[in-house]
């Protein structure tokens, strides 16, 4: 792929001409940010808040009721990110979520086995649902969890309201798929909680006093952010290892860490969310070429991350390239934000990513058999994959004696030297607008 003139290896391609100013602003009035060390200061200091991310639905809550963390600012969410610093660090991820992350893992890849060939989505989802369920406390939910985060985090929905059916559906949906996520798995999980002390994040939420209400809210908060993005992520990881034999080669004969260093390096080049919005709440100065511009209170600033994870200043030569050695300096750029609000599951998400496809690429033959298409979401320009079948050699799961389930059971059920068949990477790509959620 050629990008700007300049050979590419994304998969996700946004669309995008490449910046021609690190700083610029949009026809709304909106700052842009493309250069990677503007965006760091900025991601950094003071002077911004949250916004998007449903954030102004959020603010409209009655006061009584605490916000999930992803939309706090200042003293209070630092104090709960230093809190729930302890759930999130290396030593944690390698020695109280490894082995679940390998049960989890097996499980997915035997289902594969049993029916031959499955979508990998399916796979990767259910690889996400139960590491985040781990590490949040979500053990205790009815039948059909993945199901219902699935209608709950649909490919494309539309906009809550009022003033039309469209609208009174979503509506109807929304609060619908809320009840029901409450209802099978937090609450559940909170009366067993409160029966027996877990060392996990529900918890600790309880500990601090709580409602239900809260802690539903930010278990979707970490669905959102722990269980989609990994989903997204592990089948773009795929897609570039089966698309090129020299990079499987590199992967499959590294360590732990070089296997580490290489998906950092993709994370990098294809941030799985593309743009991060803040407000500013004072006066925010930015360098820009001809010297600094000066944000305005009440005015926004974007900052796109897949032009900042390319910025060559930042990354080196060819920053569209895969180099997994430049890994090193800078890991997987911002795909993980920067600051107060970065990402606390980056090890866990990085971790369970590769132990899934370090297994997944040892199976024998294993194979990409369908070409796979890329939309966006809008709101967050994120991307995602669908359409990535993985297959096995041998007879299909139809025509396998007392196996007659389909690759879409695989949604129903729970989460040597190898040999392994490239495909091409052809797909298709397509661009649909959603509208910002109203709730988070």
């Amino acid at each position: 792929m050629v990008q700007d003139g300049r050979v590419s290896a994304r998969k996700a391609d946004r669309g995008r001409a490449g910046p021609a100013c690190p700083v610029d602003r949009a026809a709304d009035g909106t700052w842009q940010v493309h250069d990677l060390a503007v965006a760091r200061a900025l991601l950094r200091g003071p002077g911004t808040v949250q916004a998007g991310l449903g954030i102004e639905t959020v603010e409209k809550l009655p006061p009584r009721v605490r916000r999930p963390v992803l939309y706090r600012d200042g003293p209070e969410h630092r104090e709960h990110r230093r809190q729930t610093a302890r759930y999130f660090t290396p030593r944690r991820v390698d020695e109280h979520y490894r082995e679940p992350m390998v049960r989890i893992a097996e499980e997915q890849l035997a289902a594969l086995r049993s029916a031959g060939e499955a979508p990998l989505s399916d796979l990767a989802f259910g690889l996400a649902v139960g590491v985040v369920s781990e590490v949040v406390g979500l053990r205790y939910s009815r039948p059909g969890i993945r199901r219902r985060l699935e209608r709950f985090f649909p490919e494309e929905f539309g906009e809550p309201g009022l003033t039309s059916v469209r609208g009174l559906y979503w509506l109807v949906r929304q609060n619908t798929n809320w009840l029901r996520i409450h209802l099978a798995d937090v609450r559940p999980a909170v009366r067993a909680h409160r029966r027996r002390e877990h060392d996990d994040l529900i918890s600790h939420l309880i500990a601090e006093g709580c409602s239900d209400v809260e802690i539903l809210g930010e278990c979707l908060t970490f669905a959102a952010a722990g269980m989609v993005t990994t989903r997204e992520f592990v089948c773009l990881a795929a897609w570039h290892l089966f698309a090129d034999a020299e990079l499987l080669g590199h992967y499959r004969s590294a360590d732990e860490t070089g296997r580490l260093a290489l998906l950092q390096e993709l994370l990098r080049l294809e941030p799985v969310i593309g743009r991060l919005r803040r407000r500013a709440t004072g006066p925010v100065e930015l360098s820009g070429p001809d010297g600094p511009v000066t944000v305005c209170p009440g005015e926004y600033v974007e900052v796109h991350l897949d032009d900042a994870n390319a910025d060559p200043k930042a990354v080196g030569e060819e920053p569209l390239l895969v180099r997994p050695e430049r890994a090193g300096t800078v890991g997987a750029g911002l795909s993980f934000g920067d600051g107060p609000h970065r990402c606390p599951g980056a090890h866990i998400a990085l971790l369970e990513t590769d132990v899934f496809l370090s297994r997944l690429f040892a199976l024998d033959g294993v194979r990409m058999s369908g070409a796979p298409r890329v939309a966006f979401q809008e709101a967050i320009d994120g991307y995602e994959i669908r359409g990535l079948t993985v297959a096995l050699p041998g007879p299909a799961a139809a025509d396998r004696p007392g196996d007659r389930r389909t690759a879409s059971a695989l949604r129903r059920q729970p989460p040597r030297a190898p040999r392994t068949t490239s495909l091409a990477s052809s797909c298709t790509c397509r661009r649909w607008s959603a509208p910002r959620k109203d709730s988070p």
